[in-house]
């Protein structure tokens, strides 16, 4: 039986199609004996941290890559054409690619999702491997559409971008257009010496789950389940097949199985852990580091709280500084500080103090916080502890009219490229769950 892996693979960060959880995933691809395993969700890298870890953490090559959104023009808010393109990272320098290809098109192209461009892409190629990808691909589309010649342009477009990092992708689903198209690009490989991957396009890992699929489609789009016209994928056929699956599917063209292992030793996988990097705060010009300026507004701030500091104060200003100091994180107390600051003489309105980060009387004196820890003898150590290095995290709660005044302060004062923010993802509990399928 030809080796294989999957390299055209979706998790449940493809937010309106992908039902399949990481771990599941990878545990699936090593118990049948997978060396490698990739992950392409539409338009995003949300899940790409917790998959590489859990990729490592199960012994299995992580392969990076995306399933992007392409436009004509990204800058273009009317046109609504979009083709699918997987890319996949070969090395650090195509993951950096392929991170910052993913975020201009969230930056300059977002129009109903993420987009770019062959022009973004043509800046941007380095360390990347690409397909012809699914039907919803611009040469398959092309070659419905507008005939295999139109089709066939386009394709020798794609191939001089990316050379010998381009191959032909062959997908089976039992679908009359596919078996139409890769009749078509099975003689373009013999015609152009493109080399050939078998990909199944997988949304859910087992074949059983395609009625839950299903539901949750629904759940996305808000349809019902009868609705007719609604979104929906032709068949059951869109699971995590295992190898000898795909063997059979494929078994008139074997080397489109082997191929896939080739392109697994094209692959140096990214280490994306890296050190803590905080952005530079602009000291006044009397004090010479951030933990003196830190100090200084420690002691300013206790001074105006407590009156006359105490010994008891006195402590525990000069522990909490120390371990900051200790753990580098004077810069992250300072910026922090500053826009809260700020946002006071904004007119925005401030939470007290949510968390651990009430526990610090730092943070009280600095009027990051308006508990005080001393007087509610509160632990410091469950916010910062000396045995445990971890970057502080504090919860701080704006007005909804007047938080996007705060961005927009941090923003133009440590610069647009210094600044992101955080998304949240919702989950379904069994509770809701029930709720929303019934409905």
């Amino acid at each position: 039986m030809p080796d294989f892996c999957h390299l055209h693979v979706h998790t449940q960060y493809s937010l309106l199609d992908g039902a399949a959880k990481i771990p599941n995933l990878i545990g699936k691809a090593r118990e049948d004996g997978m060396k490698a395993l990739a992950i392409t969700d539409h338009g995003n890298m949300f899940g790409v941290f917790q998959f590489v870890a859990e990729a490592h953490k199960q012994d299995v090559i992580p392969i990076v890559g995306c399933e992007f959104y392409m436009a004509p023009d990204r800058f273009d808010k009317k046109d609504k054409t979009r083709y699918h393109q997987v890319l996949l990272a070969k090395n650090e320098v195509g993951y950096q690619n392929l991170s910052k290809l993913c975020s201009l098109g969230f930056i300059e192209g977002y129009y109903y999702h993420p987009r770019i461009d062959k022009d973004l892409l043509k800046q941007h190629k380095e360390g990347l491997i690409a397909t012809t990808c699914c039907l919803a691909a611009e040469i398959p589309r092309t070659i419905i559409n507008k005939g295999e010649e139109a089709g066939e342009a386009v394709f020798r477009e794609w191939l001089e971008m990316f050379g010998e990092d381009y191959y032909i992708e062959l997908q089976r689903h039992g679908i009359p257009d596919q078996d139409k198209v890769n009749e078509v690009l099975i003689r373009w490989s013999k015609k152009y010496n493109v080399k050939m991957i078998a990909t199944n396009d997988s949304h859910y890992v087992e074949q059983g789950d395609w009625e839950a699929h299903d539901i949750l489609l629904c759940l996305q789009t808000g349809s019902d389940i009868n609705q007719p016209n609604r979104f929906k994928f032709e068949n059951d056929q869109f699971f995590f097949k295992s190898k000898a699956e795909m063997a059979h599917t494929f078994k008139d063209v074997p080397e489109a199985l082997d191929n896939t292992l080739e392109v697994v030793g094209k692959i140096e996988p990214p280490q994306l852990k890296r050190d803590i990097l905080l952005p530079n705060y602009t000291l006044p010009a009397d004090f010479n580091t951030e933990d003196d300026f830190l100090k200084h507004l420690s002691y300013e701030g206790a001074r105006n709280h407590y009156g006359e500091i105490s010994e008891t104060v006195r402590e525990r200003l000069d522990y909490e500084l120390k371990v900051i100091r200790d753990m580098g994180f004077a810069g992250y107390f300072l910026i922090v500080q500053d826009f809260v600051s700020a946002a006071r003489k904004l007119g925005v309105s401030v939470g007290p103090g949510r968390g651990s980060a009430a526990g610090s009387a730092v943070a009280y004196c600095t009027g990051i916080t308006n508990i005080d820890p001393i007087g509610y003898n509160l632990l410091f150590e469950r916010f910062l502890n000396p045995e445990r290095i971890s970057m502080p995290d504090i919860d701080i709660d704006f007005d909804d009219d007047g938080r996007q005044k705060v961005i927009d302060y941090v923003v133009d004062k440590y610069g647009k490229n210094q600044v992101a923010q955080i998304i949240t993802f919702g989950t379904m509990a069994a509770k809701s769950a029930i709720r929303d399928v019934a409905r």
